[in-house]
């Protein structure tokens, strides 16, 4: 039985089965954080009646699909509607942007884009995330001392300290840790800079 002939097939079991892929465009830095979102949402809807399956897959620098199969555009509908997919989609804020969103009906779409399932990656190890936080913490608790504090010998000790306090959570948060976080990736989660690689040369 030829390629054809087998997809019609299983159209006919699987009751014209649905296969959405939503495309999203992830915060440098945040790839991590989205992959493993990703398995996360696809737990929850592999709760849902029809489900098939899916994956998180990325192309690019930050590209990435999440590809999901129900059995029938209306249980693919339900979960699309669901209170429990919109509370999922509003925890990508800060992290990914949807960009597009495709719906097809057979099992043509299930072949092309399945892909052997990736594990999500772990967490990093405290000790990276200690030294990377230190590593934008100390320079601006530095200069604050250096600079600033001279001038502030008279504030009341709480004020002072509102001030450091603020000062440095601006600047780490805003500047240095995005850009750490970008520098220090590849070591901060190399199982999925390994995940990324496999994959852009298996699109090659």
């Amino acid at each position: 039985m030829n390629a054809s002939a087998l997809r019609c097939v299983l159209d006919g079991v699987t009751s014209n089965p649905v296969t959405v892929t939503t495309a999203y465009r992830v915060v440098p830095g945040r790839e991590a954080d989205f992959h493993s979102w990703g398995w996360a949402m696809l737990g929850a809807s592999a709760r849902q009646p029809g489900f098939l399956g899916g994956g998180v897959l990325v192309d690019g620098e930050a590209e990435w699909h999440v590809v999901y199969r129900f059995t029938t555009e209306g249980t693919a509908r339900a979960w699309e509607d669901s209170a429990a997919r919109r509370e999922w989609s509003g925890r990508t804020l800060g992290i990914a942007r949807e960009t597009d969103r495709r719906s097809m009906r057979g099992s043509k779409a299930w072949f092309d884009s399945q892909a052997p399932a990736p594990r999500p990656p772990a967490p990093p190890s405290k000790w990276k995330l200690w030294f990377v936080n230190m590593s934008a913490v100390f320079p601006p608790v530095l200069l604050f001392n250096l600079i600033a504090l001279p001038y502030l010998g008279g504030l009341n000790p709480i004020v002072r300290t509102l001030l450091l306090c603020l000062c440095v959570t601006a600047l780490v948060t805003w500047i240095l840790m995005p850009r750490l976080q970008r520098f220090f990736k590849k070591w901060l989660y190399p199982p999925l800079q390994a995940l990324r690689g496999r994959h852009k040369r298996r699109t090659a």
